[in-house]
C-alpha cells in the first residue's frame, strides 16, 4: 500500500473519530445547567484539544501500521484502533446525548484502557507511536475525573 494511502485512510479515520464525537456533543440549557467544578477547562478548549490529540493518534497509527511486520499484527493494530474509536464516541453519545454522565464515568474505563493497549501494541513496533499515544490517555484520564466530578456535584441521574 502506498504511503500516502495509508494518511489518506488514517486521516479520514480520525476525521470520522471527531466528527462522531462533534455530532453527539451538545452543548446547550441542560449541559450548561450542570454543577462543574472552577477547574474546568473553558469550552472553547476541547475542539482544539481534541484535534490535537486525534492528529497525533493517526500519526501513531500510521506509524505502527507501517512498522508491523505481517498482516495479522496490522490488523491488530486497525482493530485497536477502531475499538477505540467506537468507545470515543461512546462516551460522547452517554453523556451529551443520552444525558448520562453517569453512565459515561463507567464507560470511561473501558475508553481508558483500549488506549492503554494500543499504547503497549503500538509500543511493541514503535516507541515514538506508543509516546504520541500518551496525550490521549492523560486527556481522558484527566476527562475521567471531570466526569466523575461532574457526577459528585449533580447528585443521581435518572
Amino acid at each position: 500500500m502506498p504511503n500516502w494511502a495509508i494518511w489518506v485512510g488514517a486521516s479520514l479515520a480520525g476525521i470520522i473519530t471527531l466528527a462522531a464525537g462533534g455530532i453527539l456533543t451538545e452543548i446547550g440549557p441542560w449541559y450548561r445547567g450542570l454543577r462543574k467544578p472552577s477547574w474546568q477547562p473553558p469550552d472553547w478548549l476541547f475542539a482544539p484539544a481534541w484535534t490535537v490529540i486525534m492528529a497525533l493518534t493517526t500519526w501513531a497509527g500510521v506509524i505502527a501500521w507501517r512498522q508491523a511486520p505481517g498482516v495479522p499484527e496490522r490488523a491488530m493494530v486497525m482493530a485497536l484502533f477502531v475499538l477505540n474509536s467506537f468507545l470515543n464516541a461512546g462516551w460522547s453519545l452517554f453523556f451529551f446525548k443520552w444525558r448520562r454522565p453517569d453512565w459515561a464515568l463507567i464507560e470511561v474505563i473501558p475508553l481508558w484502557l483500549s488506549i492503554l493497549l494500543m499504547i503497549v501494541e503500538v509500543g511493541s513496533y514503535t516507541a515514538r507511536g506508543a509516546w504520541l499515544l500518551v496525550p490521549y490517555l492523560a486527556w481522558v484520564g484527566f476527562a475521567a475525573f471531570l466526569n466523575w466530578t461532574i457526577v459528585r456535584l449533580n447528585g443521581r441521574f435518572a
